[in-house]
């Protein structure tokens, strides 16, 4: 069952409003910039909602806090760079654009324009912890997630083709660690992600 406050529904509703829009244009974005327009012509090269919104992923974001966007289409052998290279990029600057919101949305706290314990402050917060939650979670190197196409960007090619071979059971994996461990009483993707995600909240937030 989930325990769910008005304001983290309000602030998931906006996240998926503007932060996921806003994560899938900068894939489309950083795409277009090193010579693929395969997203633009598709119209993904946009802040609109609608064209970015994956029922599963957006249910899940408002349910849980964790989701993503309608992928965004990118041609690696259009890109202007070694493919795998241009991949990694274009893949982490969505993850990129989550943590750039963070920080801009750090800002009002960090000069202490608004009472830490008003509502306002409560509402930043909670778009804070969402949009560095969603980097993190989309950072996961597993098929369909970004993590995976940087990993494989960066890693040398021998073990980048290994992680390739994984793509089908990337999503069923996925599942398993996402929802029957948890069941079982073993989160091992809040166990990786948290000590990351406490440290960036107190990088952007020292208070």
């Amino acid at each position: 069952m989930f325990h769910i406050s008005l304001t983290s529904i309000a602030v998931r509703l906006i996240i998926l409003i503007l932060g996921v829009p806003i994560h899938e244009w900068a894939h489309a974005w950083s795409a277009y910039l090193l010579g693929d327009d395969t997203a633009s012509l598709r119209g993904r090269l946009t802040l609109n909602p609608l064209a970015h919104f994956d029922p599963i992923g957006g249910v899940l974001l408002l349910l849980s806090g964790f989701g993503w966007g309608k992928p965004v289409p990118v041609n690696p052998y259009r890109l202007r760079v070694n493919p795998r290279i241009g991949m990694a990029i274009t893949s982490f600057a969505g993850p990129l654009s989550n943590f750039i919101l963070a920080m801009i949305l750090a800002i009002p706290l960090r000069l202490h324009w608004l009472a830490w314990h008003g509502w306002g402050a409560q509402f930043l917060l909670t778009a804070i912890y969402i949009n560095l939650g969603l980097m993190l979670f989309n950072l996961i190197p597993l098929f369909p997630l970004d993590g995976e196409k940087v990993l494989v960007g960066v890693l040398p090619p021998r073990l980048g083709d290994r992680l390739l071979q994984m793509r089908n059971i990337g999503v069923p994996l996925l599942g398993f660690f996402l929802f029957v461990l948890p069941m079982l009483g073993v989160d091992v993707i809040s166990f990786v992600i948290q000590p990351v995600f406490d440290f960036l909240v107190r990088l952007l937030l020292i208070y």
